[in-house]
């Protein structure tokens, strides 16, 4: 089976957020072909490469977000007409302008999206033309269109001309050269990593060319937009008409997919509110690399009996501030506690995050000593795992009894994952997928109640007995649903669904134009290249992509 992978922000780029478990299935699913189509957010991916690419990635093409690159050439009159009139249904749809159900408003928006679509195909792009003058009146128009939201009646020129530098790129892949018969047209499976603007070639390739369509959703990329644009990220118009939009995309992918796979029962639920079949969802939990941290699980005497861990990524989201106020209330009950803090910032929010709980840790515990003549030592440590202290990711959670998970937000906590693949007792709050995860085999406490938080830790570091068994039932859990193993088999027997209800039907003519029976037969699915169908597949040598494209 050839499958269209398709990223953005991720793999096959080193760092990127789906990489690990894009990796891991595409390895594991050797007896496939592997196409991957990354959309690149930032410069800094173009910086740090690539992953090393198994033989089963037969090409990879890329393709830029976050810049307008070459406008092309300016469209004709006809053509202008044509997108002034489908862009201002896209944006009509996206006001909820009009009579008619929520149903109706679908449909519209999805024929807007693929009337664009084709324009963009014949006329080869619409990068310059989605940024253009002909595009902000069309926006401003429908803002000021009766019916349209209150939000949306008051937006001013700059919070028109945001909106329209958004959409431009959220409609980016409009213009992409990915759906010929080189390309989409000739797998027989996309595979999305996400929702949002990764989904989107594989709806165009659904429409152009029957391809079907399988969504994957680790975290739910609606939800992201939705806490991306809060308050203080942009004005009132900019959130409504932005979020309109994403919730509009976000239907039309979750309804034209043939099958959702969810992280969690909580991304599930998201995609049933937004219009998804429950018949067509299955829950499919990340697979991780449970053999990394065999060795801290099966010899759980390690731990410091009197150190809390809390592992990840600094950012204001996971809430260290409240963390410090609970760990206050511990060192109370439990003078000897220690707590370390391993991770690291993310951006120059997180920079600044990481100095304020520093700042607040110096604050909250002054540098103590024993005796007379001995050194003050800070009961809270930060570290980053490389350093000394923490070596690798399982010494970090190797180093402690209780693991802590503090955040407000959360997709899947893949911290508290790991943890339970080392067998430590964990408390966390109650926030995203964490009691699904956890299952019963840790404590967890309200978000943003630190006496809460204290109480539960306090309770752990008292009871050795029950820290055992809490990470023997906690490693047990995490073996059995999160491997990597079970990932794969699960994705392998959607593909096999997937085509078994859905084969792309291809057409091959000869020479004069006469169709070609046979020309795609059963068997060239089966591993092994029994058959070439070259006037659909050509060449099957692997193909790299540079800056832009494939080369």
């Amino acid at each position: 089976m050839r499958i269209g992978l398709l990223t953005e922000g991720g793999y096959p780029y080193v760092g990127g957020d789906t990489g690990l478990w894009c990796d891991r299935l595409v390895r594991g699913l050797g007896q496939h072909e592997f196409d991957v189509y990354a959309l690149k957010s930032g410069r800094q991916q173009e910086d740090d490469g690539w992953v090393p690419i198994p033989p089963q990635v037969r090409r990879v093409r890329t393709a830029r977000l976050w810049t307008a690159g070459d406008d092309g050439a300016p469209l004709g009159r006809r053509a202008r007409r044509r997108f002034a009139e489908h862009y201002g249904e896209l944006l009509g749809a996206v006001c909820g302008l009009g009579e008619g159900s929520a149903a109706e408003l679908a449909d519209r928006f999805g024929n807007a999206l693929y009337s664009l679509a084709e324009l963009a195909r014949d006329t080869g792009t619409l990068t310059g033309a989605l940024r253009s003058d002909h595009a902000v009146t069309a926006l401003e128009r429908a803002c000021r269109a009766p019916g349209a939201p209150r939000a949306a009646h008051e937006a001013r020129v700059p919070d028109l001309l945001a909106v329209t530098d958004h959409l431009a790129r959220a409609l980016g892949p409009l213009s992409l050269d990915w759906y010929g018969e080189d390309a989409l047209a000739a797998v027989d499976l996309c595979h999305a990593t996400s929702g949002g603007p990764a989904a989107l070639p594989g709806l165009l390739a659904r429409h152009f060319s029957g391809v079907p369509l399988l969504v994957t959703e680790y975290g739910v990329q609606l939800r992201a937009h939705y806490l991306a644009l809060g308050p203080d990220s942009a004005a009132p118009a900019v959130r409504s008409l932005l979020a309109a939009f994403h919730g509009r995309l976000a239907a039309e992918v979750y309804r034209r997919a043939e099958i959702l796979t969810p992280g969690s029962s909580r991304a599930r639920r998201w995609q049933e509110r937004c219009g998804a079949d429950r018949a067509r969802i299955r829950t499919v939990h990340p697979g991780m690399d449970a053999d990394r941290f065999a060795e801290v699980g099966e010899a759980p005497d390690r731990a410091d009996a009197d150190t809390l861990v809390w592992v990840g990524r600094i950012e204001p989201g996971r809430d260290l501030v409240s963390l410090l106020h609970a760990f206050a209330e511990v060192r109370k009950e439990e003078p000897h506690a220690r707590l370390r803090i391993v991770g690291v910032p993310v951006g120059a929010e997180g920079e600044a995050y990481l100095a304020q709980c520093r700042a607040l840790a110096a604050q909250l515990f002054p540098d103590e000593a024993e005796g007379l003549h001995a050194v003050g030592d800070n009961p809270v440590s930060f570290t980053e795992v490389g350093a000394p202290e923490a070596p690798t990711l399982p010494d970090a959670y190797a180093a402690g009894a209780v693991v802590v998970l503090s955040s407000v937000v959360e997709g899947f906590p893949v911290s508290l994952a790991e943890a339970m693949f080392c067998g430590r007792a964990t408390v966390s709050t109650d926030v995203g997928a964490v009691v699904e995860v956890i299952g019963g085999t840790g404590l967890v406490v309200p978000p943003r109640n630190p006496r809460a938080l204290a109480e539960a830790c306090v309770a752990l570091l008292r009871d050795p007995e029950r820290r055992a068994r809490l990470g023997a039932a906690a490693r047990a859990r995490a073996l059995e649903l999160f491997g990597v193993e079970q990932n794969i088999a699960a994705f392998h027997g959607i593909y096999l669904e997937i085509m078994s209800h859905c084969p792309v039907r291809r057409v091959a003519v000869d020479e004069a134009g006469e169709p070609l029976p046979f020309a795609d037969p059963a068997e060239a699915h089966v591993p092994g290249h029994w058959t070439v169908p070259t006037l659909l597949r050509g060449s099957p040598e692997p193909v790299r992509a540079g800056a832009e494209g494939a080369r």
